[in-house]
C-alpha cells in the first residue's frame, strides 16, 4: 500500500529532486519579475510562487507540471494595485499599498471562481482546442519567453534601463553560450545527471571564483527597487477582512478583476496542462487541476502572496529533466521557500545569464519548428489559424490569444458544415415526393435546408428522410416545423422519417404534434440500425 502510493507520488526521486532543484532557481527571477510589473514587493511575488507551486503539486491534475507566480495574471492585476494605491492615500486616515490588500482580497474570488469551474467540470474543454491553436499557442509562447529574457540583456542608468554593450556584453553571451552549450551536450554524455541544474552551476561558479562583475539575481533584485532575496515564512493576513469598507463603490473592478484573473489562470494552466500531456503521452485531469489552482489562489490571499496559475517554462523544464511525479514540483516549491529564509546571500550570486540560458533552451525546444514544414500541407484556415494564435499570443496574451483561436477554428467548422447540408429528390410509385436530406441540420445550414423545398410545386404528399441527416439544435428543429407548417398549411400531407430517437425527442419537446407527422414504423432495415447507431452515439 505505501509502496503503491510512493511510486504514484514519485516515479523517479533522484530525477524529481534534482529537476524541481533546478526549477525552484529558474523561478526566482521570474517571479521576482512578475512582482516588479505588478507594482508589489519581489517577497510577495517569491510567496505566490511557493504556494502555487505546493499546492497545485500535491493536489493538481498533472504531476509534473509547475505553477507560480505569471506574467500573465501580473499584467491584469496592475489596475487593480495602482487604484487601490490612490483610494488608499485618498482615505481620511491614509494606508499605503492599500492595492496589495485589495489583491488579496480579489484572490479569494479568483480562487472561488476556479474551483467552481472544476466543480462543475468545465476543465475538460480544454479537449476541444483543435492542433492548430495548440502549435500557434506553443509558438507565440516560445517568442514571448524570448523576448521576456531580452530584458535581461539591459541594466539600470539613471531613470531608464539601457542595453549593456562592450565587453559586459561580450561576457553575458559568452555565459549564456556556455550555459545553452552545457544543456546541448551533457545529455549526449550521460542522462543521470540534470543538464539545467549542472550549468547553472558551472556558470555560477566561473562567476563567483573568476571574480567576473555581472549581472546576478541579487542586483536585479536591487535594481527593480527590492531590498533582497530574504524573507520570513508567509504570515497569515488578517487585516485583509479589515480593509473590505474601503471597497464601497469599487466592488464591480474587484469583481470584474476576479473574473479576468480566473479565465486567464485557467485557460493559461489547461493549455499547460494539455502541452505537457503531449510531451509525456499521458492524461491529467483538467477539472482536478481548476480546483487545486482556485485552492492555491485562496490561500495566496490568505497568506500574501501575489497569486499565479502554471508556468508553461518551468513546466518544460522539469519535465525535460526528467521531473515527471509530483515529488519534482514539491521541492521545486519547498526549495524556493528555503531559498528566501536560508539561502537567500548564496542564490542572489547565481548569474542572470545562466538563467538566460536555461530560458534560451526552453525556448528551442517548445517552439514548434514543424509548423513551418506543414504551412503549406494543411488546410488554409488552419495555417491562418496558427499564424494568427501565434502573433496574439506575442501581441496581447496567451489567454486571448486561445480564445480568438478555438472563435476562429469554432467559426471555421461551422461554416464548413452549413455548406455539407444536400437533399436527394426523388418520386415514388404513388405520387410522394421524397427528401433525402443529408448532412447536418443546425443554425449553419438552416438557411441551405430552407432553400432545398420546392412548396408550390410539389405534390400533395411529401417525406423528408433523415436517414443520413442529424438535428442537431433548436434552430434545426425551428426549421423543420417552419417546413412541415408551410405544406400543411397548403393542404398538403407531410411526414418525416428516418429520425434518431434523440431527434424525435427533440422534437416532441419542442411541439408534442410532431408526433402526428413523425413515421415511427418503417419498413426499411436500415431504419432501425441508423437509429440504435445514432442512439448509442449521443
Amino acid at each position: 500500500m505505501i509502496l503503491s502510493l510512493f511510486k504514484n507520488f514519485t516515479h523517479n526521486p533522484k530525477n524529481d529532486i534534482l529537476s524541481g532543484l533546478t526549477v525552484a532557481l529558474a523561478l526566482v527571477p521570474e517571479a521576482v519579475a512578475f512582482a516588479f510589473v505588478a507594482g508589489i514587493d519581489p517577497l510577495v511575488g517569491l510567496y505566490g510562487a511557493f504556494i502555487m507551486g505546493l499546492v497545485t503539486a500535491l493536489f493538481g491534475g498533472r504531476p509534473g507540471m509547475i505553477s507560480g507566480a505569471t506574467g500573465a495574471m501580473a499584467v491584469v492585476m496592475v489596475h487593480l494595485i495602482q487604484k487601490g494605491n490612490e483610494v488608499g492615500l485618498s482615505l481620511a486616515e491614509p494606508v499605503e499599498y492599500l492595492g496589495l490588500q485589495w489583491l488579496f482580497i480579489t484572490l479569494l474570488f479568483v480562487g472561488v471562481i476556479q474551483m467552481m469551474a472544476g466543480v462543475f467540470r468545465l476543465g475538460k474543454f480544454v479537449r476541444l482546442i483543435p492542433h492548430p491553436v495548440m502549435m500557434g499557442f506553443v509558438n507565440g509562447l516560445a517568442i514571448v519567453i524570448f523576448l521576456s529574457q531580452l530584458g535581461l540583456f539591459k541594466e539600470s542608468r539613471g531613470t531608464v534601463p539601457q542595453w549593456i554593450t562592450g565587453a559586459d556584453l561580450w561576457i553575458m553571451l559568452a555565459l549564456v553560450a556556455l550555459t545553452m552549450g552545457i544543456m546541448f551536450g551533457l545529455p549526449k554524455l550521460t542522462k543521470k545527471l540534470p543538464a539545467a541544474l549542472i550549468a547553472i552551476i558551472v556558470v555560477a561558479c566561473i562567476t563567483i571564483f573568476g571574480n567576473l562583475d555581472v549581472s546576478t539575481v541579487g542586483s536585479f533584485i536591487r535594481d527593480g527597487g527590492g531590498t533582497g532575496l530574504k524573507g520570513s515564512l508567509p504570515v497569515f493576513q488578517t487585516e485583509i477582512f479589515s480593509f473590505i469598507s474601503t471597497l464601497n463603490g469599487y466592488w464591480d473592478l474587484l469583481i470584474s478583476t476576479a473574473f479576468l484573473l480566473a479565465a486567464v489562470g485557467l485557460i493559461e494552466s489547461l493549455m499547460t496542462l494539455n502541452l505537457i500531456d503531449e510531451m509525456t503521452e499521458s492524461r491529467g485531469s483538467g477539472n482536478r487541476e481548476c480546483v487545486a489552482q482556485g485552492g492555491a489562489n485562496i490561500l495566496n490571499g490568505l497568506f500574501g502572496g501575489m497569486g499565479g496559475c502554471a508556468m508553461i517554462g518551468q513546466s518544460i523544464i522539469n519535465v525535460s529533466s526528467g521531473g515527471r511525479g509530483r515529488l519534482s514540483g514539491i521541492v521545486a516549491a519547498v526549495a524556493l521557500l528555503c531559498f528566501v529564509l536560508f539561502a537567500a546571500p548564496l542564490i542572489e550570486q547565481i548569474p542572470i545569464a545562466a538563467l538566460v540560458g536555461v530560458m534560451f533552451m526552453v525556448v528551442i525546444s517548445t517552439f514548434a519548428w514543424s509548423s513551418f514544414r506543414i504551412l503549406n500541407k494543411i488546410p488554409l484556415t488552419d495555417a491562418i489559424v496558427l499564424i494568427t494564435v501565434s502573433v496574439v499570443t506575442v501581441w496581447q496574451d496567451l489567454a486571448i490569444a486561445v480564445l480568438v483561436g478555438v472563435i476562429m477554428s469554432a467559426l471555421s467548422f461551422a461554416w464548413k458544415n452549413a455548406t455539407m447540408i444536400r437533399a436527394r429528390k426523388k418520386l415514388k410509385t404513388d405520387g410522394t415526393k421524397v427528401y433525402e436530406i443529408w448532412g447536418p441540420l443546425f443554425f449553419g445550414s438552416v438557411q441551405n435546408f430552407n432553400s432545398k423545398f420546392d412548396l408550390k410545386e410539389d405534390p400533395n404528399s411529401i417525406e423528408i428522410d433523415f436517414i443520413e441527416s442529424k438535428i442537431s439544435d433548436h434552430s434545426g428543429v425551428e426549421a423543420v416545423r417552419n417546413v412541415a407548417n408551410k405544406y400543411i398549411d397548403q393542404g398538403k400531407k407531410i411526414k418525416l422519417t428516418h429520425l434518431s430517437p434523440d431527434c424525435k425527442a427533440l422534437l416532441l419537446k419542442w411541439n408534442p404534434e410532431f408526433e402526428t407527422i413523425i413515421e415511427n414504423s418503417v419498413e426499411d432495415p436500415r431504419y432501425y440500425v441508423v437509429t440504435d447507431t445514432l442512439d448509442s452515439e449521443v
